[in-house]
């Protein structure tokens, strides 16, 4: 997936195949919302801006390995999604249901590790936005859009894998990694407003 080109993706996406899909595409929401956030800091840089460097430094980092591990989700989604598949074609039995649970926990671990990583670059917004360039404010508020997309992707298909899993307790924990989503979306949105109000004044 790392070496498509987008039209390319976007063919694939748009086939009659079973991946890649939402889940994919929710770990490149957050992708490109590291990518963003990764621009920004780097025009937050120079003299003007040296009280904040090390912030800026730390976001810079922080951001490349976000957005470096939300490309490997994607196609981690995308594989354990065709395990899934697999599975359904195999006979109806236990070995079937058996075979289909361990899939679904699969396929709902990438979506669930990109809702966290969302979450994280949320909270890199919130800490790049009073700092940035302001030549370049709207862009926080595009990785925030984006982190959100993000969030609310990775949630719905973190919890259509749920009602398969046979394991209480590994359902519990799915769920409760996801159980702060709608938090996160929050403060998405208050970061894309006060950009908003910003640059309506």
């Amino acid at each position: 997936m790392r070496d498509s080109r987008i039209v390319d993706f976007l063919a694939e996406l748009a086939d009659r195949v079973p991946a890649p899909g939402g889940g994919a595409t929710a770990a490149l929401h957050a992708a490109q919302a590291a990518a963003l956030l990764g621009m920004v800091a780097r025009y937050t840089t120079g003299d003007r801006y040296a009280a904040h460097a090390e912030t800026v430094a730390a976001v810079t980092t922080q951001t490349d390995a976000l957005r470096a591990d939300a490309l490997k989700l994607a196609e981690e989604d995308a594989a354990a999604f065709t395990v899934v598949a697999d599975a359904y074609r195999l006979p109806k039995g236990e070995e079937r249901s058996a075979t289909l649970a361990r899939a679904l926990a699969g396929a709902a671990e990438p979506p669930a590790r990109v809702a966290e990583a969302a979450t994280r670059l949320v909270e890199l917004c919130e800490l790049l936005l009073p700092i940035a360039n302001r030549n370049v404010v709207t862009d926080v508020a595009a990785a925030a859009e984006a982190a959100r997309a993000a969030l609310t992707t990775a949630r719905i298909n973190v919890e259509v894998n749920l009602g398969g899993i046979a394991d209480e307790r590994l359902r519990a924990e799915l769920g409760a990694r996801v159980a702060g989503v709608d938090a996160a979306v929050s403060r998405a949105e208050q970061v894309t407003a006060a950009v908003r109000e910003e640059i309506n004044r």
